[in-house]
């Protein structure tokens, strides 16, 4: 197995399990919190999605679908179009009240564009350097890797929320 269809694999039980999370959800459980501080179902789905956009659309070199889509306009949020989530505080949390339909529009979008993107890519691809802020600076691997760690870590999360809630 070559290395992008091992991160097309992780992404795409990434969005099985976005589907299995939000499918049948309501409104309710959907922006519910379990304390004033934690993150709802709603804020973690957009927020992993969100991220996965704004790094693969940044190291593919395209726009990202958030705004090429018209994505940022359907969701509706109170937010700046480059606005990731990164350090939201409660209160911004609680300002994702967004349909478990168009978080599922929107994750399915930037999956497909995910997709595209890693199947262009040869083993020597993920040596690039993406990245030089950091010591040592981050290849286009390193990237993938952190992007599909962050969003099984997230849609974990919501997981948990839901069991909860439920």
């Amino acid at each position: 197995m070559k290395a992008n269809e091992i991160l097309i694999d992780g992404f795409s039980r990434v969005q099985e399990q976005v589907h299995a999370v939000l499918e049948g959800l309501d409104d309710k459980v959907l922006t519910a919190r379990p304390s004033d501080t934690a993150n709802s179902i709603a804020w973690l789905v957009w927020h992993l999605t969100r991220v996965q956009d704004d790094h693969v659309s940044e190291v593919a070199g395209h726009e990202q679908t958030h705004t090429a889509d018209g994505w940022h306009e359907r969701l509706g949020l109170p937010f700046d179009a480059a606005d990731t989530g990164y350090a939201h505080t409660a209160e911004q949390v609680g300002q994702v009240q967004v349909s478990a339909e168009l978080l599922i529009g929107y994750h399915d979008a930037v999956h497909e564009q995910t997709v595209k993107f890693l199947q262009t890519l040869d083993d020597a691809d993920f040596d690039r350097i993406v990245d030089k802020r950091w010591d040592p600076p981050v290849t286009l691997g390193v990237r993938l890797i952190s992007v599909a760690d962050d969003d099984a870590q997230h849609i974990g999360q919501a997981a948990y929320v839901k069991g909860l809630l439920s």
